[in-house]
């Protein structure tokens, strides 16, 4: 079940730019650039959840900066109650943190994930 789980996150989170607006996850990849420290880059990418949408829990090679544009959205970080966060509120999530992330409102809601990751390694790893 684990493997299904895992190959279902990778492709709902791996979704190309051009994925269909009728989605009910979307990613879109806005940028990628290498930064001053070695080995590491900095990755920017939209996120939209139609509503009652799962993230199913995931870590990063890095460290993740949500920023909620629009809706709310409920992030359970793995040891930690979970936080709900409306439009123009943000998240830390540490390096290898295992979380998900939910839209518990009655419409759309995006975020704007901003990483800070070792370059080469996949961007979001299924959590075991």
């Amino acid at each position: 079940m684990k493997m299904i789980q895992a190959i279902a996150l990778a492709l709902v989170l791996g979704g190309a730019a051009a994925a269909h607006a009728e989605q009910p996850l979307q990613r879109t990849d806005l940028i990628k650039n290498d930064i001053d420290v070695p080995g590491h880059e900095a990755v920017q990418v939209r996120v939209d959840f139609a509503p009652g949408v799962l993230a199913p829990s995931h870590t990063h090679p890095g460290e993740e900066i949500a920023f909620v544009i629009e809706g709310t959205l409920e992030y359970q970080l793995e040891g930690r109650q979970p936080v709900t966060l409306k439009a123009g509120q943000s998240l830390f999530i540490p390096s290898g943190v295992a979380h998900s992330a939910k839209n518990v409102g009655s419409g759309k809601a995006s975020e704007l994930a901003t990483y800070i990751v070792r370059k080469g390694e996949p961007l979001v790893v299924p959590a075991k």
